[in-house]
């Protein structure tokens, strides 16, 4: 028994499992809980046809009584039985699942449990692939889920008596920080086009579909599509924006790198939720973007440090010609005050925040804050690298030679990430620079909170000063360094 809801149905391997089932005509069930909703509505022409199938309980009470009637007439039943399928075609669209030789039934109300169980008990029998297609309500039972039914996807501890609270106004995540520079930018450029996998809230951009709806396209959970119709776009002289969740980018590498990357179209990825993701799990982790990006040729991989710099990055990634990703994680960030103006940072140049002696400290992205606290407190240099591809190559071989060691820190898997290229460029340089790789472990991290998952990688800064003064014990006694504000 298979379970897919109508969401999921619109990703392009559910049409290669009913094409393989339909050819092996295995002894399976696929039950399809239809309840037209993803994490928000449902976009397509799916929907539309499964909206279509819900008036065929209706049609089908009408067929079976005309076909009792029409038994009498011997000659005319014969010739309808004939056509029987081509005129339920002509009513009942259910024969897309049974071209793929899948015996369709239903819909049925999935919420009405009688009803569910004796049609299961009644096909888990059958013989050959079936298909039974239920319709629910999300959040069926409990009335403010169903009234507010994309509030309530996913939510935080509540009172089930008073409902989701309100959030009060505080700092900005980095999703609001994004859909306010989409909304900028494409006042400022018509050629910007907006493209999501069905996160229209979670990434950002309800505000932007409906200031631009014709900018705008949600093409469902489908993120090979996404990424392919973005590499179309630009083939024709658009300026596509990708905004996706890191986890989910994932699904799409082969088009990032055969469709977009290789023809080094101006596609840009605003990549959401990168690094630790908290309470959604290892299923949403973006532990491993920047290292499966930085590898590919022509891209532009950046990961600002606070929220002022994400949106500078995303400037600088939009107006780059040619592929760019810019990823920011999920909440909120240091309440850094956010500059109106759409201005590009010079690509692949870092900034030296902290001067100071001995160890030199290597952040990409919003490590950078603990790293200025563990740096100040050590005397330490401490530097916003800003961009993963291209590296400040320049800046870390002067770094090499007048610092005894050097740490790197992100928010991404030590293996082949950010650090990984640190190693890489001085093994190049045949520089012998001692280098501590701080980052995400060689594993799937659990529910927990964003700042308990920091922690327990050792990347927040109580685990950044123990491990540098594991290495480097001389350094606990130094003395605290000021903040330098030259590039």
């Amino acid at each position: 028994v298979a379970i897919i809801g109508d969401g999921g149905l619109t990703g392009g391997m559910a049409y290669e499992a009913l094409h393989h089932g339909g050819d092996v005509d295995p002894d399976m069930l696929v039950i399809l809980n239809d309840n037209q909703m993803s994490i928000s509505e449902n976009v397509g022409a799916l929907p539309k046809m499964l909206a279509r199938l819900m008036v065929s309980r209706r049609l089908n009470a009408l067929r079976e009584g005309t076909k009792r009637r029409l038994r009498r007439d011997g000659l005319l039943w014969r010739f309808l039985k004939r056509w029987e399928e081509h005129l339920k075609g002509m009513f009942v669209p259910s024969t897309l699942f049974e071209e793929f030789n899948f015996h369709y039934f239903g819909p049925i109300d999935g919420n009405d449990l009688p009803q569910l169980l004796h049609s299961l008990n009644t096909l888990k029998d059958l013989k050959g692939p079936q298909l039974l297609h239920i319709v629910t309500t999300k959040g069926k039972g409990y009335a403010p889920a169903e009234a507010a039914q994309i509030e309530y996807h996913a939510v935080g501890p509540f009172d089930p008596d008073k409902g989701v609270a309100k959030k009060s106004a505080g700092k900005k995540s980095y999703t609001d920080v994004f859909g306010d520079w989409l909304c900028d930018m494409a006042a400022a450029d018509p050629h910007l086009h907006a493209i999501t996998p069905a996160m229209r809230e979670g990434s950002g951009l309800v505000r932007f579909a409906k200031e631009y709806p014709q900018r705008y396209f949600d093409v469902g959970i489908a993120e090979q599509h996404a990424v392919t119709l973005a590499a179309g776009m630009a083939c024709e002289g658009a300026k596509p924006v990708v905004a996706i969740y890191s986890t989910f980018l994932q699904r799409g590498y082969d088009q990032l790198i055969h469709d977009v990357a290789l023809q080094n179209l101006d596609v840009t990825f605003a990549i959401d939720r990168g690094g630790v993701v908290g309470p959604d799990g290892a299923t949403h982790a973006g532990s491993f973007d920047l290292t499966y990006l930085r590898c590919i040729p022509n891209m532009l991989v950046a990961a600002p440090s606070d929220e002022n710099e994400c949106r500078q990055l995303l400037t600088t990634a939009f107006r780059h010609e040619g592929p760019a990703a810019v990823r920011y994680p999920r909440g909120s960030g240091t309440g850094a005050q956010i500059e109106p103006e759409l201005k590009a940072l010079p690509i692949g140049k870092a900034e030296v925040r902290l001067r100071g002696a001995g160890l030199a400290i290597l952040a990409f992205g919003s490590p950078l804050a603990a790293a200025l606290e563990v740096g100040s407190e050590l005397g330490v240099s401490v530097v916003n690298m800003r961009f993963v591809k291209p590296l400040d190559g320049t800046l870390i071989l002067e770094l090499a030679r007048t610092h005894t060691a050097l740490v790197t820190i992100e928010d991404n898997a030590v293996a082949g990430g950010a650090g990984s290229a640190v190693a890489e460029l001085l093994a190049a340089k045949n520089l012998q620079v001692p280098l501590l790789q701080l980052g995400l472990p060689d594993a799937f991290l659990e529910h927990a909170s964003r700042e308990q998952l920091l922690a327990e990688a050792g990347i927040d800064v109580a685990g950044i000063r123990t491990a540098i003064l594991a290495r480097w014990p001389q350094f606990a006694c130094a003395p605290r360094v000021g903040v330098v504000s030259a590039v």
